[in-house]
């Protein structure tokens, strides 16, 4: 019997209780060695094969990632099998341990470097992505949208693999060492693309409530920033005045993901950013 097949037969309520939750799945235990990763009903059929065939290419540069099985359908949700790689993420280990930051910090830039050394040059393009989303998002005035693309013109292309939401819960620790999960928005491009997206989610993207509840977060967020963009360029030197110019059109794309409490902030470093390259 396949995994598919057997798919076929479950319903939710066999499923049992998820091991984890997010905004577009559950995780589900699946036999004692994979998990199934089920998407919410509202999540498009294509981008759940976008991811699977996402993930395998991923898995194909060899680095050290969750690998993926099939895809299946439960009640109307398409779920994708994988590995299962137990351990907290580097957000929980922030939380509890915030006294960890440095080691934090650290592991989150060596392996941003890691997966930067990786060629990916199936993968769709960062240029493009960034110039879709920013096409779309309707709060840019047309003078501003066409100053961002022009910076984004002027960018040095490459085919590195990027993550594209790589970010403290999206780092697992487990005991084959720190692995990154979701690559459903990887592409080939320039690693300050990516470098660029990591810093602006450090920065301004929301928390989930138990490291919301963690006094100073203010200054957890400061010095993770700080430190991990020390590390990583002291490991991967140079880029630091071009990872500037990277940030325009990457806070411009992010705007369009209308994330609740980001927009006026990003709009105002967006102009700052814009009033720093005119300089």
């Amino acid at each position: 019997m396949t995994e598919r097949n057997a798919g076929n037969r479950l319903t939710l309520q066999s499923l049992g209780r998820p091991l984890a939750q997010g905004r577009t799945a559950e995780i589900f235990a699946w036999g004692d060695q994979q998990v199934l990763k089920l998407y919410r009903a509202e999540f498009a059929a294509r981008d759940v094969d976008l991811e699977a065939n996402k993930a395998r290419q991923v898995y194909a540069t060899g680095l050290r990632v969750p690998a993926v099985g099939e895809v299946i359908e439960i009640e109307n949700r398409r779920g994708l099998i994988y590995e299962r790689l137990d351990g907290p993420t580097l957000l929980d280990q922030l939380g509890a341990r915030p006294w960890q930051l440095l080691y934090i910090a650290h592991t989150m830039a060596q392996l941003h470097v890691d997966l930067h050394t990786r060629v990916a040059s199936t993968l769709p393009s960062t240029h493009q992505r960034l110039a879709r989303k920013i096409e779309q998002v309707e709060r840019l005035p047309d003078s501003q949208r066409r100053a961002i693309l022009q910076v984004l013109a002027t960018l040095k292309d490459s085919d590195s693999l990027c993550h594209n939401d790589f970010h403290p819960a999206n780092i697992l620790l487990t005991t084959q060492g720190p692995i990154v999960i979701d690559w459903l928005d990887a592409t080939q491009g320039n690693p300050l693309a990516d470098v660029a997206r990591t810093s602006l989610l450090i920065r301004f993207a929301g928390l989930p409530p138990p490291a919301m509840q963690r006094a100073g977060q203010a200054i957890l967020r400061a010095l993770l920033h700080t430190v991990y963009l020390r590390r990583y360029f002291q490991l991967r030197p140079g880029g630091q005045r071009e990872l500037q110019r990277w940030l325009i059109p990457v806070t411009a794309a992010r705007l369009l993901e209308d994330q609740p409490g980001e927009q006026a902030p990003l709009l105002a470093y967006l102009e700052k950013l814009l009033r720093a390259d005119r300089q």
